[in-house]
């Protein structure tokens, strides 16, 4: 059988008929007595979009390859465990001293020092545009001695080492980064997986890497086809022409085995921020009155077909912590004194939302109707994304649903509250800014990494919930298929981890 199923894609396919197979689709699987020499062919939602480059998103496809590492990864709780480094500590408030593992080479053969470690670090802040990780962070590293390196950042941030976890700030050899600028992964990572060739925007070849430094990967190799359409993909899952498929639409669910779907919970959640700087809700009783309009289960059961979960708060059962926390008594404290709803009779509002994320304007559809069985009258305004962004945050709207990643790059929620509720936050679409809750920011964001940041960042949110200014509906599930014939595949609310060194292929039973 070819090594490769790269050069292969699935035609549309109608209910009921066969999968037409163009030139160049999935090849069929292999059948072996064991995963040791068999390859996985995983089928992934969207292609390259910056040639791989780690300094881009493209870098969540490195990581979930397991072919670029970090110094640092994140544990299921969202804190800092080795990878490329052994050990870290604080030096001192700005300064952060990260031991380099010994013993691990690149796959161009290349042994890693910590000045090549200092090295894709400096080129990752001075990337332009930077990567997202970095944004506001003022952060430098230099080698210390042949084994550390020292990672300082203009004022004292806990959470450096999880910013190392970030794909983005991925360690690759000198010869990945070119004059021009450009970074080419191929051959340069220190992952159990090499990335042998990338055929554009079609797929990507990976091969085992005999002389990785952890455990060895039991797969032979991964290949990679890019299938934008969420029909083809699940007909490769059905077919048995992929062992891993990303992103399997929910409608597509039942025409599939339930024993090949897998569901994971994401951190995003669909939210209606409400403009609190003008408008009818700048008063928080007519606030309180959309707060009690709306009906989550009906927006789960009509735009998701039942496959999300239920918004208690901002943060869902991504973060497992989240939950066991809001029964904590300052919490309830803090929602206990909220407005009642106040009378709401022919009020006008707008509502807008974005075409991009399909089941959004089906949300917007039905919120409409749940908001004027309240007694409001709504206009609803959907357009693509681009086109719409600038008018949600200059506050053109009463009302707008947005499907945000609550847990961005350093696996850490404060960030993306300060964005969206901190009064100089740059997302800030409900206009919101309160004492209380740029205290309770600055707390979250002050404290060390692990329970009392926790505790301290659930503290901020039920100081957000508490204004009204955002009534979260529900939070995402992304659905991964997985063949019968394959074992061992991660499944990863960040999206960072997808094949790992335990991952096997075998016979269909």
């Amino acid at each position: 059988m070819p090594a490769s199923r790269l050069h292969r894609s699935l035609a549309a396919l109608t209910l009921g008929a066969a999968v037409l197979l163009q030139a160049g689709c999935f090849a069929a699987p292999p059948n072996g007595p064991d995963g040791s020499s068999e390859r996985v062919s995983v089928a992934m939602l969207l292609p390259p979009r910056s040639g791989l480059s780690p300094f881009s998103d493209d870098a969540f496809k490195l990581s979930r390859w397991r072919t670029a590492e970090t110094l640092v990864q994140l544990d299921e709780a969202g804190d800092a465990q080795p990878m490329l480094a052994t050990e870290w500590s604080r030096v001192d408030p700005l300064t952060w001293r990260f031991t380099v593992r010994d013993g691990v080479r690149f796959h161009d053969g290349t042994e890693l020092t910590a000045a090549h470690v200092a090295d894709a670090l400096g080129r990752a802040v001075a990337a332009s545009p930077a990567p997202r990780i970095l944004d506001g962070v003022d952060l430098t590293a230099r080698a210390d001695g042949d084994d550390a390196v020292l990672v300082s950042t203009a004022v004292a941030d806990p959470l450096v080492p999880q910013r190392l976890s970030s794909p983005q700030l991925s360690i690759l050899a000198p010869g990945a980064y070119r004059p021009d600028g450009q970074v080419d992964p191929a051959g340069h990572g220190t992952g159990p997986f090499r990335l042998t060739a990338v055929a554009g925007t079609s797929g990507a070849t990976l091969d085992r890497n005999d002389d990785y430094w952890g455990e060895p990967a039991r797969a032979a190799g991964i290949d990679v086809s890019f299938v934008p359409d969420g029909t083809a993909r699940s007909a490769a899952l059905r077919t048995g022409t992929a062992d891993v498929v990303e992103a399997i639409p929910p409608g597509q669910v039942p025409l599939l085995d339930p024993e090949l779907v897998h569901e994971v919970p994401m951190p995003r959640t669909n939210t209606l921020y409400l403009n609190t700087a003008r408008g009818p809700f700048a008063d928080p009783a007519v606030r309180a009155a959309a707060r009690e309009a709306v009906d989550r289960a009906a927006l789960i059961a009509g735009a998701y077909e039942g496959r999300a979960d239920s918004a208690a708060g901002l943060l869902g059962p991504a973060l497992p912590w989240a939950a066991e926390l809001r029964g904590a008594p300052d919490y309830t404290r803090a929602l206990a004194d909220r407005p009642a709803p106040g009378r709401v009779d022919g009020v006008p509002i707008t509502l807008g939302t974005f075409t991009d994320r399909a089941e959004l304007p089906e949300v917007a559809v039905l919120l409409e109707q749940q908001l004027e069985a309240a007694g409001f009258v709504v206009t609803q305004d959907v357009r693509e994304y681009a086109f719409i962004e600038a008018d949600a945050l200059d506050g053109a709207f009463d009302a707008f649903i947005l499907s945000r990643a609550t847990v961005l790059d350093s696996g850490d929620p404060v960030a993306y509250m300060a964005s969206d509720f901190g009064c100089a936050g740059g997302f800030n679409i409900s206009q919101v800014c309160t004492p209380q809750i740029e205290q309770a920011l600055e707390r979250a964001a002050a404290t060390d990494t692990g329970p009392e940041r926790r505790a301290a960042t659930m503290q901020a949110e039920a100081t957000v919930l508490a204004t009204d200014a955002v009534i979260p509906l529900l939070h995402e599930r992304v659905i991964q298929g997985e063949s019968a014939r394959v074992d061992g595949v991660a499944r990863d609310p960040r999206e960072r981890d997808l094949i790992t060194t335990g991952t096997t292929v075998g016979a269909t039973p």
